[in-house]
């Protein structure tokens, strides 16, 4: 029996095994206790995971800078994939941006990731490309493992 619940700190465990067990989830510092602590506070309710009795078996961390959503994060263990287990925790945190107001949704995915842009474009998600991403580190540069 699968649900869905609101993630909070206590899945850390299981949160950290899942994304460094599934390809490609970028994890940096931003995903240490704190900062994911830091994240969770600064977005309450957008944040969820879906279990199979008390295994999280995917993940969806959502935000917000009051104007768009984000979306990262989106993990499903391969188990458990192209069983609906993916579109149900989007549509469980587009819900919840659409319940405080939030009209548009970005999420980041690797160019290379073929079944994560399927996924998301299956979905009624489109690519812009009038918009390139840049980056820039602040401070000491990010590390992100893939």
């Amino acid at each position: 029996m699968s649900n869905i619940r609101l993630m909070d700190m206590g899945d850390y465990p299981q949160l950290i095994d899942l994304w460094r067990n599934t390809e490609n989830i970028g994890l940096s510092k931003a995903d240490s206790p704190v900062n994911l602590d830091a994240f969770l506070q600064r977005n309450p309710g957008l944040s969820f995971v879906i279990l199979d009795d008390d295994k999280i078996i995917g993940t969806l961390l959502g935000g917000h800078d009051g104007r768009r959503g984000a979306i990262y994060h989106l993990a499903v263990n391969k188990e458990y994939r192209y069983k609906g287990y993916g579109k149900a925790l989007l549509n469980h945190c587009l819900a919840a941006f659409a319940d405080i107001g939030i009209e548009r949704c970005h999420i980041h995915v690797y160019a290379d990731n073929q079944s994560g842009l399927d996924f998301w474009q299956k979905h009624g998600w489109f690519t812009r490309p009038e918009l390139v991403l840049l980056s820039k580190d602040i401070g000491n540069p990010v590390k992100v493992d893939r």
